[in-house]
């Protein structure tokens, strides 16, 4: 994807990622009380205070991956989400998750790339906990790593349409005749997801399709 080589492009992406990601933690800091969740090493005891937003943006100025990798990330993190239904990410967990994503992201794409006492400084945690964060994350995937180019296009194609709809201004008030329709159409249309779509790789399983819902 060569547009991802663009910086603006890049920016706008991390900043949209970012921003649904944070709807899906929200969402789930909500059902919390409500659903059956376990505490895993990507919880801390506290939020943190540095913004979803700012800890990406941070990630991508320092990590000095691939372009790729945040959406290969965003994958992982999906498929992470779907194999780990008792551990939804929330607020207490997300930002060990991100930089726990991007980091193998960047051993799965970039021939070269930073050791985990890199990413640990990237993302504000020890180097001990990062190693532990990347062995159960990847056992939360099963090892399941690989991101052919058709899976890649997906969810690409997905957060480009999702940004494209983000950045239209919104329509005009819609007539009272108009309102019931219209009115469900667009608050359909603005409901971000956690986009889940299994690539040719899976479907040998017989997985439908389906989306995670925030």
């Amino acid at each position: 994807m060569a547009e991802l080589e663009d910086p603006n492009v890049m920016q706008n992406l991390i900043t949209f990622l970012s921003c649904l990601i944070q709807k899906v933690a929200e969402s789930n800091d909500v059902n919390a009380g409500v659903e059956p969740q376990k505490i895993s090493v990507f919880h801390g005891l506290t939020r943190p205070t540095i913004s979803i937003q700012t800890y990406l943006h941070r990630i991508y100025k320092y990590a000095n991956c691939s372009p790729s990798c945040f959406v290969v990330a965003y994958v992982y993190l999906d498929r992470f989400a779907q194999r780990q239904p008792s551990l939804p990410l929330d607020s207490f967990n997300v930002h060990r998750l991100l930089i726990t994503s991007v980091m193998v992201a960047a051993k799965f794409m970039d021939d070269m790339y930073y050791n985990n006492a890199y990413y640990a400084k990237v993302g504000g945690i020890s180097t001990a906990e990062m190693n532990f964060l990347e062995v159960d994350f990847l056992f939360g995937l099963g090892f399941h790593v690989n991101v052919n180019p058709k899976t890649f296009h997906t969810y690409y194609s997905y957060l480009q349409r999702e940004m494209m709809v983000a950045l239209q201004p919104p329509p005009p008030p819609p007539m009272a005749a108009e309102s019931s329709m219209s009115g469900g159409l667009a608050r359909s249309a603005a409901t971000l997801k956690l986009h889940l779509c299994f690539n040719d790789e899976e479907s040998a399983t017989s997985h439908p399709k389906e989306q995670l819902a925030v």
